[in-house]
């Protein structure tokens, strides 16, 4: 019989350990002052502006004509250390030995600072992924779960809020 409890009890904690990833949304990484700025926010154009070219070689850093909103470096501090999966668009930085890419930003939108602004700090996520995986095309959404950290990340690309030591990446399947 304590062997049949034991048995029990190492399932259910295993089971716990285990458990699936919480599904967020981008707009759930947004502190209630920044989500209620977003909301206000005039509408952002081009301005008539050369757009750069879509590869990402230039720097996605805010530029000086945005609200302060999209310079927000606030995190939503209960999702420190927590299991997540979610979607997004990934700007390729680190390679390994494969040209599989074992870093890089995930962010809300495709394309971000490459035709439009790039979204703030708060709604960039590092990805570290040891494994690598292929991205061919950065207009390709992708799933990514992991361990979500409040971390200030700073490189000569762009700043971050959040990064994810991520288990699983794989191309984004509407689920």
């Amino acid at each position: 019989m304590r062997l049949l409890c034991l048995v029990c009890l190492c399932l259910v904690l295993s089971a716990t350990v285990h458990a699936a990833p919480r599904t967020v949304d981008w707009l759930d990484l947004l502190p209630e002052e920044d989500y209620q700025a977003m909301l206000e926010m005039p509408e952002i154009g081009h301005d008539g502006k050369t757009e750069a070219p879509g590869d990402f070689t230039q720097n996605m850093r805010q530029r000086d004509d945005l609200p302060a909103v999209m310079y927000s470096t606030r995190v939503v501090e209960s999702f420190d250390k927590q299991q997540v999966k979610i979607a997004g668009f990934p700007v390729p930085l680190e390679t390994n030995e494969n040209g599989d890419y074992t870093s890089f930003f995930l962010v809300p939108y495709a394309g971000a600072c490459i035709h439009v602004p790039p979204p703030p700090p708060n709604q960039i996520i590092l990805v570290d992924y040891p494994q690598g995986i292929a991205i061919d095309d950065i207009y390709e959404a992708f799933w990514m779960s992991g361990t979500l950290h409040i971390d200030q990340t700073s490189n000569a690309l762009a700043d971050a809020s959040y990064r994810v030591d991520a288990d699983q990446v794989w191309v984004y399947d509407g689920e």
